[in-house]
């Protein structure tokens, strides 16, 4: 494999002289130049990503350790990441945990290893990642996104999920509804246990009954949204509306309605969570809590960059305000 020196040496000058034609970081004479870029097309040179990251101390990439699965909503955070990386000239590393400790664990020290200048965090709070491995590199700044409370110095990006869950609530209770039930998302996980205490509260203020069986915890995922419907469908007295943690479990409850013969909102109002691409596509349309998903990504990159740049300074944590989506289903 040809070196830089060998470029050099066939140009007939400095290895400096190379550097900055490449680096395009100094002025060099178009006749120079032309002899530099013969040479590297001639010996078929690249330049070593790795050689320049420990002269410059950066590797402009940044590492994303994330819990995903078949919930689009994971997808869809991770395109904006990755296009607010590439916009800002970084190149993303994505690992994914699948909700194992010893995989979290393993993929944060390879993510680590490989020198990223930062670390993007969105998993669950069951397993915090370990302290052995995050001291042996406390230069690396880290942004925890959605996810918390975190013992550390780590800057924290939310959604208001408390308030996105009292606004999805409120909207039913608006629109006359008052036998309200929630399907929740793992409570280990803090945004879902927001928007439940978000559908309590609202609840509480109207002074709404939460009747037995009415609030049940689902997964986030599809099947876990059809087998809560079922459950729910099967009590004595049936809910005629229900707050959905997400909007994957929204879909599994759609699903779960349409092989009971019922349809949506006549039989049962349904609000949502997240306002994937999907919502708008459902029949009939979800209505839901637009999670800004591209502001996330956005926002978490550029405290992570602002973070390299300034590491002292004081821990932030930030706060999304979710909307309201009205669509055809509530």
């Amino acid at each position: 494999m040809a070196t830089m020196k060998d470029v050099a040496k066939l140009a007939g000058v400095s290895t400096s002289t190379v550097s900055h034609v490449i680096n395009n970081d100094r002025f060099v004479s178009d006749a120079v130049r032309a002899k530099v870029d013969a040479a590297i097309k001639t010996l078929n040179y690249a330049p070593s990503a790795l050689a320049r990251s420990l002269k410059l101390n950066q590797t402009h990439t940044i590492g994303m350790l994330i819990t995903a699965s078949s919930n689009p909503f994971y997808s869809e955070l991770v395109r904006g990441v990755e296009r607010s990386c590439f916009e800002r000239g970084y190149s993303l590393v994505l690992c994914n945990t699948e909700g194992d400790e010893q995989r979290m664990n393993r993929n944060l020290e390879t993510l680590l290893q490989k020198r990223v200048d930062g670390l993007l965090l969105l998993c669950t709070e069951t397993h915090l990642p370990s302290p052995d491995i995050m001291s042996r590199y406390p230069s690396i700044p880290t942004v925890m996104m959605d996810w918390s409370p975190f013992e550390g110095e780590s800057d924290v990006i939310q959604d208001n999920s408390l308030l996105g869950g009292e606004t999805a609530t409120q909207h039913l209770i608006d629109n006359g509804y008052t036998h309200i039930a929630c399907i929740t998302g793992p409570q280990d996980k803090t945004p879902a246990r927001l928007r439940l205490e978000g559908y309590r509260k609202a609840m509480n203020r109207a002074g709404l009954e939460i009747r037995e069986g009415y609030e049940i915890i689902g997964d986030f995922e599809f099947q876990g949204g059809f087998t809560a419907m079922n459950s729910l469908l099967a009590l004595e007295q049936p809910p005629h509306a229900v707050f959905t943690g997400n909007d994957a479990m929204a879909v599994g409850a759609y699903q779960a309605l349409y092989q009971a013969g019922l349809t949506v909102p006549q039989n049962m109002a349904v609000v949502g969570y997240d306002d994937i691409e999907l919502a708008r596509y459902m029949t009939p349309p979800l209505t839901t809590i637009h999670q800004p998903k591209d502001e996330l990504g956005e926002l978490a990159v550029d405290v992570l960059i602002h973070r390299m740049a300034q590491p002292s300074q004081e821990q932030q944590r930030l706060f999304l305000t979710p909307e309201l989506v009205v669509r055809g289903s509530a």
